[in-house]
């Protein structure tokens, strides 16, 4: 490695559903600004039901529709749905991770509106999540997913970083006691 830190693979989150709530868009941007720091991301709200029906079957085969044309091919696809697999956080972070080994060139997490998602995105995944065994609305839903990307980014970021000094010495504290311990958290110095 050159010792020069790399940026994350940008992500970027599609959602479908009305315009947001004041305080969620607040947050959302709050966390846009903080992944910032370690991806570029890009977040993009869907209308729901662009064809105004009354149609379920109608609304979601258009949102679905929609949400085709933002996805481009070598995006790594997540969707989030109450029936996929349930993961932890640091799951998330191997998610993240592992998701530049594919070939991908952007992470792209998926939330659909009111009635779920449609058939062609959810067989365009790459991955289906559940951030919950809880039914959460959506726009809670957003929340807990960019708290999730946010600390699980920072996460990545803090391994690569400490793959930068191996082989180096670890910083080391002194307890109140005079004993010399291995620090636990994530810096490092070098020689």
């Amino acid at each position: 490695m050159d010792g020069v830190m790399k940026r994350a693979m940008p992500m970027r989150l599609l959602t479908v559903g009305k315009k947001r709530s004041r305080g969620t868009q607040l947050l959302v941007e709050e966390y846009k600004e903080k992944l910032g720091y370690y991806c570029d991301f890009e977040d993009t709200l869907i209308r729901s039901n662009p064809k105004l029906t009354s149609d379920v079957k109608v609304q979601v085969e258009a949102e679905d529709a929609a949400m085709m044309q933002q996805l481009k091919p070598e995006d790594f696809v997540v969707v989030l749905d109450e029936n996929g697999k349930d993961v932890i956080s640091e799951q998330i972070a191997d998610l993240i991770g592992d998701a530049g080994n594919t070939g991908s060139s952007r992470l792209t997490f998926c939330i659909g509106g009111p009635y779920g998602l449609g058939v062609q995105v959810r067989q365009r995944a790459d991955a289906t999540i559940r951030l919950s065994s809880l039914v959460l609305n959506h726009q809670v839903a957003l929340i807990v997913l960019m708290e999730q990307l946010y600390s699980m980014a920072w996460t990545v970021y803090r391994q690569k970083f400490a793959r930068l000094f191996t082989g180096y010495y670890m910083l080391q504290v002194v307890s109140k006691k005079g004993l010399v311990q291995p620090y636990q958290g994530t810096y490092a110095i070098c020689k």
